[in-house]
């Protein structure tokens, strides 16, 4: 890191804007800074979930995504920047296997629940989601990596099944949705 922060107020974005890493300014509004406040709430999320009892593949799974995700925050700081790569796209996606290959196929929707952690699995799943929605939005207009595309899109899926994962181990089933139920 070239420059610490000694002084955490600058007073420079009191008129709305906010500087980026290349040295330019943009709008506290824009779409790259939403899709950066997105990825960063994604991260928080992420962190308040790694406070819950995990195992420690999935506590280590779930570190190395809040790396991706920082450095996916860098591509939205730096305009044209690519930092992360297919690799991060194929451990997702060798996750996303691993962990589903030992749950039951799905044949109802399911809700956000059972444990606290599973909860939180889906809680970041819908800013996950979120997220890839600021991002395909930016990509209209602006250069947004195809990488960090997909990588946001393979996360929500990974989120998913980890919210499964954990109520399974934890010995609770998932919470099904149930179409016909009493009003």
């Amino acid at each position: 890191m070239g420059h610490r922060l000694s002084k955490i107020y600058t007073r420079t974005g009191d008129a709305g804007t906010t500087g980026l890493a290349d040295g330019s300014r943009v709008s506290k509004d824009s779409a790259r800074i939403a899709a950066l406040g997105d990825l960063d709430e994604l991260n928080s999320v992420v962190g308040l979930l790694l406070t819950e009892d995990l195992p420690e593949d999935v506590r280590a799974l779930l570190t190395g995504i809040q790396h991706d995700l920082f450095d996916l925050g860098g591509e939205m700081a730096i305009p044209g920047a690519a930092l992360l790569d297919e690799r991060g796209i194929d451990a997702l996606e060798a996750a996303i296997d691993r962990y589903n290959a030992d749950l039951g196929p799905l044949k109802e929707f399911i809700l956000p629940g059972g444990t606290r952690a599973a909860a939180l699995a889906h809680l970041a799943r819908g800013v996950c989601r979120r997220a890839e929605r600021q991002l395909v939005g930016l990509a209209a207009t602006e250069a947004v990596s195809e990488a960090g595309r997909k990588y946001v899109n393979r996360l929500s899926d990974l989120l998913f099944v980890l919210g499964r994962t954990l109520n399974r181990l934890a010995g609770r089933s998932d919470v099904l949705w149930q179409k016909d139920r009493k009003r």
